[in-house]
């Protein structure tokens, strides 16, 4: 699957766009199409920062990423929603002023703008549509935004062509802006989860533990690790006590894992008698008694 061209069509589609609309915005004098442009210039740029974020993540794992890069997809969606917040801010800024003193608008060349602006979206949005990194979901998001931002241009013009009221197009382009900025929000949390190492959304600790303390030769798991790499991929490492043989032992939990999404994991084998020397473990090693050996 070629995400990243189908992310470099959709920005080479915004940019191009958004200078177009950049142009329109001041033809028409049209705050709600200038800040559509603003809006769609910080995805146009975000897009092309997820461009290359998106391509470098896509490398095989090395000496020094042993991870691999998919880390940068991440990356890539918090720069785009950063730039998308302070967008919608200035939006609003913009809008406000607008409303103190309502500005004379050309409408037929705004709805001319807002039907190009529908269409070339909902292009960019069937361009980036199957996405399953966070990065890509973040990139089609925007796209229709974009296209739900026009159709609401599109719908005001229409409506202050017949009654010229002019109070609607600032009204929209805040409307539009808050609306992106709380799926901006949104995205922002869940991207830095992925950076916190909290546990992926869809993954239970507790479950896991109840289906795995079930197989045969599985007498104890503790020191459950399990994170994400990008939202998509899930890995864990795990200490299991067993007095089975190591090699079914470790098929049957990989094949559990599996079932709950977990497709990497580590396992870390013990035998009933042997003590776990992690401190923070639930058997209480004798550290003195740990120290002596070194001596």
């Amino acid at each position: 699957m070629r995400s990243d061209k189908n992310i470099l069509a959709a920005f080479v589609l915004n940019l191009a766009f958004s200078i177009f609309e950049l142009i329109g915005g001041f033809f028409t004098n049209s705050v709600a199409i200038m800040s559509d442009a603003l809006h769609d210039i910080g995805d146009a740029a975000s897009i092309g920062i997820s461009y290359f974020l998106e391509k470098k993540s896509k490398r095989q794992p090395d000496d020094v990423y042993t991870y691999g890069y998919l880390r940068y997809s991440v990356m890539g969606s918090v720069i785009t929603v950063l730039i998308l917040l302070v967008g919608s801010v200035l939006v609003v800024i913009n809008a406000a002023a607008r409303i103190f003193d309502p500005q004379q608008i050309h409408y037929d060349g705004m709805i001319l703008f807002a039907v190009i602006g529908v269409a070339v979206n909902l292009l960019a949005a069937f361009f980036t549509r199957q996405g399953d990194s966070l990065n890509q979901k973040a990139v089609n998001l925007h796209m229709l935004e974009d296209v739900l931002g026009w159709a609401v241009v599109l719908v005001g013009a229409i409506v202050m062509r017949f009654t010229d009221f002019r109070l609607i197009d600032p009204i929209l382009s805040i409307c539009v802006a808050v609306y992106i900025f709380i799926h901006a929000f949104s995205h922002l949390k869940e991207a830095l989860e992925l950076f916190l190492v909290k546990i992926p959304r869809d993954v239970n600790i507790e479950e896991i533990k109840h289906h795995l303390t079930q197989l045969d030769g599985v007498l104890d798991v503790h020191h459950i690790h399990i994170w994400s790499l990008d939202g998509a991929q899930n890995c864990a490492t795990m200490h299991i006590v067993t007095d089975g043989e190591p090699l079914q032992v470790k098929r049957a939990v990989k094949t559990e894992l599996r079932e709950h999404g977990i497709a990497h994991a580590t396992l870390e084998l013990e035998g009933e008698q042997e003590e776990c020397l992690d401190g923070n473990c639930r058997v209480r090693t004798d550290c003195e008694h740990h120290h002596h050996h070194h001596h």
